[in-house]
């Protein structure tokens, strides 16, 4: 069961960057394009949104009606619904981060198949990012 888990991840992995190249969200210029609202705006990603959220809101659908997943003994539905400010600090950075460099973690990680530098070097700060995180959040908050 294991290795089909890790079959099912590496088909879906496969498909979201196979999916993310042939819309064009690979190149952060597309993605700057887009939020460039007031100059030559682009609409390409609303389009891969919408087809995100539907896809997304289709299976969440299936799955609510499963009594468990196919790979797994149960759901692992979030239970958190509280905005607090770790929420929005962190949504605010990824936000920035997304618009200064044209990159979110799925495409520039699918990006890397480019080999260019500012791809590599984008998702090694990522990861020092994501470690930081890790240590930082095992700092017990001071008084």
């Amino acid at each position: 069961m294991p290795m089909l888990r890790l079959a099912a991840a590496l088909l879906s992995g496969l498909v979201f960057g196979i999916g993310l190249a042939l819309s064009g969200m690979l190149d952060p210029a597309r993605v700057r394009g887009f939020l460039d609202v007031t100059g030559a705006w682009d609409p390409t990603l609303a389009f891969v949104l919408a087809g995100a959220v539907t896809a997304s809101a289709l299976g969440t659908a299936l799955a609510r009606r499963l009594r468990r997943p196919l790979l797994a003994t149960s759901f692992d539905w979030p239970t958190r619904t509280r905005i607090d400010r770790p929420l929005v600090l962190g949504a605010a950075l990824f936000g920035i981060g997304w618009g200064l460099s044209g990159f979110c973690p799925g495409p520039a990680v699918a990006a890397l198949s480019t080999g260019l530098l500012p791809v590599i070097v984008f998702v090694a700060v990522m990861l020092v990012g994501m470690a930081a995180h890790g240590v930082l959040r095992r700092v017990p908050p001071s008084r």
